[in-house]
């Protein structure tokens, strides 16, 4: 700690250390926003999705299914609810959404500079790679988040073979497993979104840190005129 000019210990100075290493500190996840991270994660890499979806086992392929599951919980990460079971409302709720949206946002880019620095990513090139992380997942988020709201179906048959099926990544026509792998991964997100909306206490469970997903293999197959007609 520095001294005053009569020899003193400068007060102010340690209290400006103390505010920055606790600005520091606050902006690290805490256990419920790890264990919900850990959550998401955990579902993104089910062995079915790859095996039975047909969604590639590629860095690619495994980046883009854990995009979409972020979306699928920040879609629906309401404010938890109050002691005597309410929702908090107005601006309050709007910053507490706000709020767990961006500590799982933040608990993802931490985990993709990791992932890239353990890569063997130099230090200079780390940015530019988390700007175009950033603008991929901001980019699948709009494009998700309005086939959901769009009253056509087949909006996110096609969203989904877009951003996670390769064949239609690379400018092909979508082929027809593929196109099955599109109808029964936009039946798993609708199945999720429902079972979200049909839990009471949803938002209280993510700010504790729980999620509970359908499990992929329940989810039907889709028949061959589901698959023709989205």
């Amino acid at each position: 700690m520095r001294r005053s000019q009569g020899g003193g210990e400068d007060v102010s100075a340690g209290r400006v250390n103390l505010m920055i290493l606790q600005l520091f500190r606050s902006s690290s996840p805490g256990p419920n926003i790890r264990d919900l991270y850990g959550a998401i994660v955990a579902q993104a890499r089910k062995p079915a999705f790859y095996r039975s979806y047909g969604v590639p086992d590629t860095v690619e392929g495994r980046f883009d299914l854990l995009v979409l599951h972020l979306v699928l919980v920040l879609g629906q990460s309401g404010p938890p609810a109050g002691q005597d079971g309410r929702q908090e409302d107005g601006r309050q709720a709007d910053g507490t959404r706000r709020a767990i949206g961006q500590k799982l946002f933040d608990a993802f880019c931490r985990d993709l500079d990791d992932n890239l620095r353990e890569m063997g990513v130099g230090d200079l090139a780390v940015p530019k790679r988390m700007r175009g992380f950033a603008e991929a997942f901001y980019g699948r988020q709009a494009a998700y988040l309005a086939a959901l709201a769009s009253p056509e179906p087949r909006e996110l048959e096609n969203a989904l073979a877009r951003n996670i099926f390769s064949e239609a990544k690379a400018g092909h026509e979508p082929c027809e497993p593929v196109q099955a792998g599109a109808v029964r991964l936009a039946a798993y997100v609708r199945a999720a979104f429902s079972q979200f909306e049909a839990r009471d206490q949803f938002a209280s469970e993510l700010w504790r840190g729980q999620v509970i997903f359908p499990e992929p293999e329940a989810v039907p197959v889709p028949t061959t005129e589901a698959v023709q007609n989205g």
